[in-house]
């Protein structure tokens, strides 16, 4: 008897529990995940120079209306956190689906700045509503204790958005006008994720299991203040402003160092395939270690890649090692996140927890591209900047160390 209450309480701290995992969820998410990612974010970037030809905007406006969307995506997870909690991931996915395609129209159809911007607001809260976050919380649900594989095998899809979707979208605006291509790619979106998000997300959402159980019994709102999270929020918004600071000026600095666009653009491309190895890898680390010790670490080590490159002066191979480097730990970062909750609270109230955390970040890494373009200059120049950032990273790991809540 006291081992089967033992179990129970197992199962009931990390959400697994007797019952089969709807076998749809997975591939649907999948799909789900590289089709909103590809359409909502990574079509942009490609079809922004044809936009701002096209109406005469600066570019400047155009990506800060982008900016904002990533900035209302980060406080709108919030309490959509809240709602994933209570309800469950299709009511949330199905709906972000709906209104992404209704966003996505309302771009096309801007008929000035104004509106633009405010399509994107839209669009921002579709994102808190489709991408990773409501994603995460359903595979921590269903998948209990084994949510880290179900976890990399969705983040592995994710990263194909790029790859998909930024060639396609980019031999659409060759035969089309930048609207009629984000008509085409909503109606892509539309067919592709609001019936997958609607049937195969309909399986009964398990009960969370209860606070006496799981570790963070004084609640999600005392954990929220407690000093291990804030003290972890702050180090992943710093990694966070440093890591997609790193991306976007990776290839200026390497175009100040001698190498080409094409070359530098090389070198971006396989930092991105080291992201994906690095997801591949995750579940390894995990195993090996311990929350806090691989928490520390691969905040390190992204600082100890960031100083690299600012330090290291060539050749472009050495350069290129150490990108593939860097993103081969981002990758690890993504899985960490995904992860940081239910490894030190369990899982009763992730979605909120995990919206709380991810927040910050989210807000932070929308401004980096334009805090690090900014600063770059008055540093004189981008090795300089990277040195910052590196610091930045290491001030992250040291927050690291303290957020190891008091249950540990």
């Amino acid at each position: 008897m006291t081992t089967v209450a033992h179990t129970q309480a197992g199962e009931a701290a990390t959400g697994s529990g007797y019952r089969s995992r709807p076998r749809a969820v997975l591939p649907a998410l999948c799909a789900t995940q590289i089709t909103s990612w590809g359409v909502v974010y990574y079509a942009f970037p490609v079809l922004n120079p044809t936009i701002t030809a096209g109406t005469g905007w600066s570019p400047l406006a155009t990506t800060a209306a982008f900016s904002l969307a990533l900035v209302v995506s980060g406080v709108a997870g919030i309490p959509i956190g809240r709602m994933l909690d209570a309800r469950g991931p299709r009511a949330v996915m199905t709906g972000g689906s709906v209104l992404a395609a209704v966003a996505l129209v309302a771009v096309a159809g801007a008929p000035n700045l104004y509106a633009f911007a405010a399509a994107w607001v839209l669009a921002g809260i579709s994102m808190a509503a489709t991408f990773y976050h409501p994603a995460f919380a359903a595979l921590t649900r269903w998948w209990g204790e084994d949510r880290i594989r179900a976890l990399t095998i969705v983040t592995l899809a994710g990263g194909l958005a790029s790859t998909v979707f930024a060639p396609l979208t980019a031999v659409l605006a060759e035969h089309l006008s930048w609207r009629a291509t984000y008509l085409v790619l909503a109606a892509i979106l539309a067919v592709i994720t609001i019936p997958a998000h609607a049937i195969a997300l309909k399986a009964p959402w398990p009960p969370a299991p209860s606070p006496q159980l799981a570790h963070h019994a004084g609640g999600a709102a005392a954990t929220a203040r407690s000093r291990p999270f804030l003290l972890l929020a702050a180090a992943l918004t710093l990694s966070g402003f440093a890591m997609y600071s790193v991306v976007m000026g990776l290839v200026p600095l390497l175009t100040e160092r001698g190498a080409s666009t094409t070359q530098a653009a090389w070198a971006l491309g396989l930092g991105g395939a080291g992201q994906t190895l690095g997801r591949t890898l995750y579940a390894t680390l995990a195993r090996g270690t311990t929350v806090t010790t691989r928490t520390t670490a691969l905040l390190a080590a992204g600082g100890a890649t960031t100083a690299a490159l600012a330090l290291v002066p060539g050749p472009l191979t050495a350069l290129t090692l150490i990108a593939v480097a860097a993103g081969l730990i981002r990758g690890n970062l993504t899985l960490l996140q995904a992860t940081a909750v239910t490894d030190r609270w369990g899982t009763t109230h992730y979605g909120r927890l995990s919206a709380l955390l991810g927040a910050p970040a989210t807000i932070t890494a929308a401004l980096a591209p334009f805090a690090g373009a900014a600063l770059s200059g008055p540093m004189g120049g981008y090795p300089s900047l990277f040195l910052l950032l590196s610091a930045l990273s290491a001030m992250a790991a040291l927050l690291a160390l303290g957020a190891r809540p008091a249950a540990q």
